[in-house]
């Protein structure tokens, strides 16, 4: 079947459902959606020791499992089960065996191996066939679903370890593309197979030429690496001469709003930006409307989702939700507030802490923006500053200055015998580092009443140093954290932020 024919399928297939009118009302959703898990794992080691049967059986399930349940990090998870699902154990937290683990970036913890069953990798496919579906809603032409599309993720060459594959979940995802999507995906199997980022990125810059990429998707400062690649190799002024029908980027992961700038230098044409939220645990939000850069949750396929409100006494000292924390379902939730977000899912976690926060923008539709991690979270001494609130500030210093800031990261350290921000701004512009300090110490303050208190406390200082930004994906690939699903941490304990500076000072050494 030719990419026209299937194209031509995808659009009418589009224009008869539709997608806004298919949405499913997230609070009745939400309660099929956790019927469903606890009825599938009510004979697993898990659901016997909850008594999901019983929890079934009550008036009021949701409640019931609330109560039942407690909630879980991955540590503890993983210690009390998950840990036997490695060890060839079968039916532990979700019916079957173990076929893959996906590893994390190691974010939040040093490193996570977390399972993916064939439940989750069917739940994954179907979310993105959501998201096919709701570029109805994006005014994009017809011969754009007979285009190829660039999957910019980890290699897909599976470390094998007894008897499972484990590999980053953007590999795994791709290693089980659906046949007949197969023709439209790139860089294809052989070059997605490359376990060296470098080496990967050069097959791709190399074969560029012979594609027709329509859309590209991928974490976007990795994006950005290979489009000035793809550039510099065939000589060209602007992606847009090697592929010209390119219209969609899709983000994920991380905020795309501070790479917007530098992103479009390499554009001659407007692209539309779509943001997902694929995590390693399960594709849990999509952006289905072009007028908003916040994400709909998937309410219907396989995850059930809860929220703490982001508040001290719902937090223990390790960053991690307390026992007896108010949660809340997305029935209850209320827009603009700070949520820690939980969810229970078809690959076996349940009232799992993933480690984001969130903010509810649109009740009715569900839809949220990822406000940062829970341990990225700056509040060493009272700063209370979230990622979304740094990004924020990124974004106007960018402005005042004329800048683009592609990466930062801050931590609080200690000097002398107080504690002090220190900032590291990756940017394309060299700038005085006392005047970036004066304005971004004033820009938080103006937006965070906290940090405004505690720089009259206990938060002595502020320092910024500006660098490079290639300066942290150095840093990235000698800590082995190069491409694919890699992120830059935002918020640095002070041993690894220390760490680092060490190495941003023997670079400007060579």
């Amino acid at each position: 079947m030719t990419m026209a024919i299937i194209g031509e399928l995808i659009k009418r297939a589009i224009d008869v459902t539709g997608y806004i009118s298919n949405d499913p009302l997230p609070a009745k959703a939400q309660r099929n959606v956790l019927l469903h898990l606890l009825d599938n794992a009510k004979h697993t080691a898990f659901g016997k020791v909850y008594h999901f049967e019983a929890i079934l059986a009550s008036d009021d399930p949701v409640k019931a499992f609330q109560q039942a349940v407690p909630i879980y990090d991955y540590d503890k998870l993983y210690a009390a089960w998950w840990h036997y699902l490695r060890e060839g154990h079968q039916n532990v937290t979700w019916p079957g065996g173990q076929r893959y683990f996906a590893l994390s970036s190691g974010t939040t913890t040093n490193s996570k191996a977390i399972p993916v069953t064939d439940d989750m990798l069917d739940a994954v496919k179907r979310s993105g066939i959501q998201q096919i579906m709701s570029l109805k809603n994006f005014d994009l032409p017809g011969d754009f679903f007979e285009r190829q599309i660039m999957m910019l993720g980890s290699s897909t060459a599976l470390t094998s370890n007894g008897e499972f594959l484990e590999g980053e979940i953007s590999g795994i995802s791709a290693a089980n593309i659906p046949l007949w999507f197969r023709q439209f995906y790139k860089p294809g199997a052989r070059i997605a197979a490359t376990k060296n980022w470098d080496e990967r990125v050069r097959k791709i810059a190399k074969y560029a030429p012979r594609w027709d990429i329509g859309s590209m998707t991928g974490i976007p400062s990795w994006s950005e690496l290979l489009l000035k690649e793809i550039i510099r190799y065939n000589k060209a002024d602007t992606i847009h001469d090697i592929w010209p029908n390119l219209q969609v980027y899709t983000s994920g992961g991380v905020a795309f709003e501070p790479y917007r700038k530098s992103f479009e230098t390499l554009v001659a044409k407007p692209l539309t930006y779509i943001d997902t939220y694929l995590a390693s645990e399960g594709y849990l939000a999509t952006q289905k409307r072009p007028d908003t850069q916040s994400m709909a949750l998937i309410v219907d396929n396989g995850v059930f989702f809860e929220f703490v409100p982001f508040t001290e006494e719902n937090m223990d000292e390790q960053g991690c939700v307390r026992q007896d924390a108010e949660v809340l379902t997305l029935e209850d939730a209320q827009p603009n507030v700070q949520y820690v977000l939980l969810i229970s899912t078809v690959a076996g976690a349940w009232r799992y802490m993933i480690g984001d926060t969130v903010m509810i923008t649109d009740i009715d539709r569900a839809e949220i923006i990822i406000t940062g991690r829970t341990k990225h979270f700056l509040n060493v001494v009272g700063e209370q500053l979230s990622v979304h609130q740094m990004n924020t500030a990124m974004k106007r210093l960018g402005e005042q200055f004329d800048a683009e800031v592609l990466e930062f990261t801050v931590a609080a350290v200690r000097k002398g015998e107080n504690y002090i921000n220190k900032w590291y701004l990756g940017t394309n512009k060299a700038m005085e580092p006392a005047t970036v300090t004066s304005f971004l110490d004033r820009e938080l303050a103006g937006n965070n009443k906290n940090y405004q208190v505690a720089r009259n406390k206990a938060l002595k200082g502020v320092e910024v140093e500006i660098v490079p930004a290639d300066v942290f994906y150095q840093w990235s690939k000698a800590t082995k954290k190069m491409g694919g699903q890699a992120k830059i941490p935002r918020v640095m304990k002070e041993e690894e932020f220390r760490e680092f500076e060490a190495f941003v000072e023997n670079l400007s050494r060579v």
